[in-house]
């Protein structure tokens, strides 16, 4: 009795193996004899934050997710404030992200955390800004997901 099931569970398993395809070679494995592949370069690569999924259009955050950014470009140097005050969801961010496409095309980004801790209240961004329109982008990173909160124009009052 005993040599059936043991003879049973050794073809359920062969079985399975056929199946899954673990007993052929593949083809990308094994080149063929006399040929040698080319090595492929390595390409540089610049590593790109986990945070910068950039979403195409604004989005409204979650109510229990809202926080309260406060977003001014100064006179008379011109920089970019981006205050950040809390709420709700301030527990939930990760991450906020402005960056600053300045008149002059220059883009420049700025993380509000510092690699690590998460912002707290009463955290600033500062870019220096330019005398022309400015347009402003914000990403806040709360709850694993990314959302753009802000997309402005800072155009100076003269």
């Amino acid at each position: 009795m005993k040599c059936i099931v043991i003879l049973a569970t050794l073809l359920f398993l062969g079985a399975c193996a056929l199946s899954a395809g673990c007993t052929s070679p593949t083809q990308a494995g094994f080149p063929p004899v006399g040929t040698t592949a080319a090595p492929v370069p390595a390409t540089p690569s610049t590593p790109i934050p986990a945070a910068v999924a950039t979403p195409v259009a604004v989005e409204t955050l979650p109510a229990e997710q809202y926080v309260d950014l406060e977003l001014t470009k100064e006179r008379p140097d011109y920089t970019l404030h981006l205050l950040y005050n809390g709420g709700k969801g301030e527990g939930f961010v990760q991450n906020i992200l402005m960056k600053a496409t300045l008149s002059d095309g220059t883009v420049v980004q700025q993380y509000m955390d510092d690699g690590t801790r998460q912002p707290r209240r009463g955290d600033e961004l500062v870019i220096q800004g330019t005398r022309g329109s400015d347009r402003v982008e914000v990403f806040v990173t709360t709850a694993g997901r990314t959302y753009k909160v802000l997309d402005q124009p800072m155009i100076t009052n003269l």
